[in-house]
């Protein structure tokens, strides 16, 4: 739901962006890949270090491009299976990197094994959810993906209790505990209700 509406408004909002960057002769793929690249780089500096605030900022930065990249294609009139299939890549090496870097923080300086294992599972749930939705539509078998929380919520509800969790470093107590609420939160719904088809 928030996948649907969301988009919707940014793409609006994001247009006369993407028509700056057409006019500059940025291609759509370049986006794709500065995109990602400032979210794996966000994620697995800042993160592994206890560094949320800040790297909830450098990957909300450039998470947009997720929606930059579209529009110019759409403008351009060059959508295309390569396009949709180099987005829908990289979007996993981004979603990697992001609970990845939770998992190194917490495996490290965190020390919390538990919850180490917890963002590792949120991990692998997000990409065998997508892989499977894409593996059954590719063999021509309905799947129908009911998990309560998609791509974009798993994203901002994770990110945004990151953000609040790093203005700890900032003398906010108690507001640490945020994270660890949303990843298992995320780990829970991901699965609930489970993959079925139709």
């Amino acid at each position: 739901m928030l996948n649907k509406y969301a988009r919707a408004f940014f793409t609006r909002v994001l247009t006369p962006f993407a028509a700056f960057l057409i006019r500059r002769g940025v291609s759509p793929d370049a986006v794709t890949f500065i995109g990602t690249a400032g979210v794996v780089a966000g994620a697995l500096v800042f993160f592994p270090r206890g560094e949320f605030f800040w790297g909830t900022i450098v990957i909300t930065l450039f998470v947009f491009s997720d929606l930059v990249d579209g529009n110019m294609a759409r403008q351009l009139g060059r959508s295309s299976r390569w396009g949709a299939f180099l987005d829908s890549t990289l979007d996993r090496v981004a979603d990697g990197a992001i609970f990845g870097g939770f998992a190194l923080w917490y495996a490290g300086s965190g020390e919390d094994n538990i919850l180490c294992a917890v963002s590792i599972f949120c991990l692998a749930s997000g990409q065998v959810v997508s892989y499977t939705k894409a593996r059954g539509e590719a063999i021509g078998l309905p799947v129908a993906v009911n998990g309560l929380v998609e791509r974009a919520e798993r994203l901002v509800i994770s990110l945004v209790a990151a953000g609040l969790a790093g203005l700890h470093a900032f003398g906010v107590p108690g507001i640490e505990i945020l994270l660890p609420i949303a990843l298992w939160i995320v780990a829970v719904a991901v699965w609930s209700p489970s993959c079925s088809g139709s």
